[in-house]
């Protein structure tokens, strides 16, 4: 991959702004802002090459406190198993994200994903099957990965069904969007999609995905929280129509 012309590089860069400052406000959206958009002018698999850097370390970063890492790792394990076998699968069986039918499957991912943050009420998870359906819920996300770059759905729903407290919840989607992120990455080079060109591509859009997250953490205090989400998950539902139209009509 080699970087775009001028207007398309700034474009680029303002999408990756908008999806840190997304990520900064709600805890989560980088990768769904940046695939949701990037596809309107790259191919799905080229614009899931690019996230991944940025993805990588504004997860990271989240993933913290370490001193509770353990604890919350324990309870999401199996998960995280199924994600890797999952993403992995998807991408030797799928192939990487391209043509009309990701378009069509990342459209059909975003409408999920906004409908569940405007009307979703996940159940609990019983504890003795926490592992278990914790490893259905992964494996699913990872196939949805492999096939879209996105690794929200069922994955989010699916901890907040835990009943985890604030800051563990924030934690957990941390580690989970990490192990997604990472096994993208493995798939796209298994598939070679994720070449030393994609990987310095990706690395230059750290930076302003980075100022966008620091700029959403400032803005968190200032916007009301209700507000501001029903506005990102209507605009999400609208892309994501728009994204599998364009795709069926290919």
């Amino acid at each position: 991959m080699t970087l775009p012309d001028p207007s398309l590089l700034a474009a680029i860069v303002a999408v990756f702004i908008l999806a840190g400052v997304v990520k900064g406000v709600v805890g989560l959206g980088l990768p769904t802002i940046s695939m949701a958009l990037l596809a309107l002018v790259m191919a799905p698999a080229q614009a899931a090459a690019l996230l991944i850097v940025p993805s990588l370390i504004t997860n990271l970063w989240q993933a913290g406190p370490w001193l509770t890492l353990r604890r919350v790792l324990q309870r999401i394990a199996g998960m995280q198993a199924g994600i890797c076998v999952g993403t992995l699968a998807g991408a030797l069986w799928l192939g990487p994200p391209s043509g009309e039918r990701a378009g069509v499957l990342l459209g059909l991912a975003l409408i999920a994903y906004a409908a569940w943050g405007l009307f979703g009420t996940p159940p609990n998870v019983p504890p003795r099957h926490e592992q278990a359906l914790g490893f259905a819920a992964g494996a699913v996300t990872g196939v949805i990965t492999a096939a879209t770059g996105v690794f929200v759905i069922p994955a989010v729903p699916y901890l907040q069904a835990l009943n985890l407290e604030k800051n563990a919840l924030i934690q957990a989607m941390g580690i989970s969007f990490t192990v997604s992120t990472v096994a993208l990455a493995a798939g796209l080079w298994l598939n070679g999609g994720y070449t030393a060109g994609a990987a310095g591509a990706s690395v230059l859009m750290l930076l302003p995905a980075l100022a966008g997250m620091a700029l959403g953490q400032r803005l968190r205090n200032r916007l009301s929280p209700r507000t501001f989400k029903l506005c990102f998950m209507v605009s999400l539902a609208l892309l994501g129509a728009y994204q599998a139209a364009r795709g069926l009509a290919g």
